[in-house]
């Protein structure tokens, strides 16, 4: 069970788990695995109430490109390929060749492995490469937290009229509404207050798992 999810108490938790789609023995087996392979980095996945949500926003938007910023063990990225429409492709950013190994396997698994291109380096720089235009349709940042502001930078001009971002971790546990305890915490409120007077963009954020922002692009 994830731990991310606040403002729930343990068995309504659950209960919002077992009713988030049908199981998905796949995704249970990459999150144990993530979980065995790097105990101390499990928390970096997605809650599961996470995966078909993210599935479904991709279905909705239809996207011919979204961008994925953190991959980390592919549990997200697979999400969004499974929502992709015919022809739809996900670019998948992160520095770790690790990490995103186990990711390669598992979306082979989940049969998304031509859905999906990985570009292994920073995501700020990898972002800047992309053509200029407005071409994304969808994006989800769920990185480091101090990087947020740049991919934002990066993001936003780059995406269609109506295309979506989805921003993971802004609540921060809780802490957003308390003097900083660390500089990801200091640099999401700052970055919070940031995209709610962001002009080009219609945002909310959705108070489930740890936080999701919601930005659509105007």
């Amino acid at each position: 069970m994830s731990f991310k999810t606040i403002g729930l108490s343990d068995e309504l938790h659950r209960y919002v788990v077992a009713h988030a789609g049908t199981p998905d023995p796949l995704l249970d087996e990459l999150a144990a695995e993530t979980r065995a392979t790097h105990p101390d980095l499990a928390n970096m996945q997605i809650a599961p109430e996470q995966a078909p949500f993210m599935t479904m926003v991709a279905m909705i938007v239809r996207p011919k490109i979204a961008v994925e910023v953190g991959t980390f063990t592919g549990l997200s990225s697979i999400s969004i390929a499974r929502g992709l429409p015919a022809g739809g492709k996900l670019i998948c950013c992160d520095i770790s060749e690790v990490y995103t190994s186990i990711a390669r396997r598992y979306w082979a698994k989940a049969g998304v492995r031509d859905r999906v291109e990985l570009r292994i380096g920073p995501a700020a720089r990898t972002l800047a490469e992309m053509p200029s235009e407005p071409h994304i349709d969808l994006a989800f940042i769920d990185a480091d937290k101090t990087g947020y502001p740049t991919y934002w930078a990066e993001l936003v001009p780059r995406m269609r009229q109506g295309g979506v971002i989805l921003i993971d971790n802004v609540l921060r546990g809780g802490r957003i509404i308390n003097p900083p305890s660390n500089p990801d915490d200091e640099a999401m409120i700052g970055f919070n207050d940031a995209v709610s007077a962001d002009q080009r963009v219609t945002s909310a954020i959705l108070p489930f798992s740890d936080g999701i922002t919601m930005a659509v692009k105007k």
